[in-house]
């Protein structure tokens, strides 16, 4: 696995990387949807998760970085895809936007350690700059293939609640492109019994140079996750 890892890390500094134009397919020895051999545990599921082929983005990421916390969380929050901290680390939102979010949790009265964190995509899209990896936006395409294994994530820990971060989370579940402004303010009712609640991503906050703007979106933001906890009180 080290040595796997390594050849991706060589990979990307050389500055090769998956073009636009690449299609996106599922290979033909990867699961179906519906396939009986699915892994039944988190454990299980973390380590096919690394071992993923589903779409090119393996080729040159670290490695896949599935979701992290309790079978027993109630709330599962959901981001868009791994950063260079979380390829590197293999655990979710342990970069900028993550300490951000942990930061925004604390505010709004929820432990971290009782939520499942994880990601729409599970492997990190980036650009080489020199030195530096620029995050990319994951396709469409990306997402939908990645979504067979948050559906998995899902039926493992059914969570009574998702928080959604960023659009790219929100198609991950819905399958549908929606506007987070459409969906934000409310919570909506999934199949199965979830309930969804739609914001922003913690790294729209840090992207933004506006600092009174930005700090009118964060107390937005906190307040969507403290409307997360008291759904469920």
């Amino acid at each position: 696995m080290r040595a796997e890892q390594e050849r991706k890390r060589a990979a990307a500094v050389s500055g090769t990387t998956r073009t636009e134009t690449e299609p996106t397919r599922v290979p033909e020895d990867q699961p179906s949807a519906d396939a009986s051999d699915a892994p039944a545990t988190l454990s299980a599921l973390a380590a096919a998760v690394d071992r993923c082929t589903r779409c090119p983005l393996y080729r040159h990421a670290t490695q896949g970085v599935a979701g992290e916390g309790p079978k027993s969380a109630r709330i599962m929050l959901i981001g868009e895809q791994p950063g260079d901290q979380e390829d590197r680390q293999g655990r979710p939102f342990v970069g900028p936007a993550g300490r951000l979010l942990d930061a925004a949790l604390d505010e709004a009265g929820l432990d971290r350690r009782r939520l499942f964190l994880t990601n729409a995509v599970k492997h990190f899209k980036f650009t080489p700059r020199g030195k530096r990896r620029l995050h990319q936006t994951p396709t469409t395409g990306e997402v939908d293939i990645c979504r067979w294994w948050l559906d998995r994530e899902r039926a493992l820990v059914q969570p009574d609640l998702i928080v959604t971060l960023g659009a790219t989370a929100l198609r991950g579940v819905t399958g549908k492109s929606a506007s987070i402004r459409s969906m934000r303010g409310h919570a909506v009712e999934l199949e199965g019994g979830a309930r969804l609640v739609a914001t922003v991503h913690p790294s729209f906050l840090l992207r933004m140079p506006d600092r009174e703007r930005a700090a009118q979106e964060r107390a937005a933001f906190v307040a969507d996750l403290v409307r997360a906890r008291t759904l469920l009180a």
